[in-house]
């Protein structure tokens, strides 16, 4: 398998930072609507993502678009790819 067809297979997931306190580390909230199983109403939900950023190019309130990637540390299996939108 070629190096461009594995890239193309990892997911690629776009929230809004949380928190950029850690070193090279962001948290990312990804937010999804879906339709509870059971009642069939759209519900909200979201995940936490933790994502490397190797410049500390991400700001609190920023959108951003982060790739799947190997294990970085205990946490941390994201890496941001780029800022899409800054924080006003």
């Amino acid at each position: 398998m070629s190096e461009k067809n594995s890239r193309s297979a990892r997911k690629v997931r776009v929230g809004t930072v949380i928190s950029a306190k850690m070193d090279k580390t962001a948290v990312i909230r990804v937010d999804r609507t879906m339709k509870h199983p059971l009642y069939k109403k759209t519900v909200r939900t979201s995940s936490k993502l933790y994502a490397h950023d190797e410049n500390n190019e991400a700001n609190t309130g920023d959108v951003v678009r982060v790739m799947e990637t190997k294990p970085r540390s205990k946490t941390k299996r994201w890496r941001l790819v780029e800022v899409v939108e800054k924080a006003k």
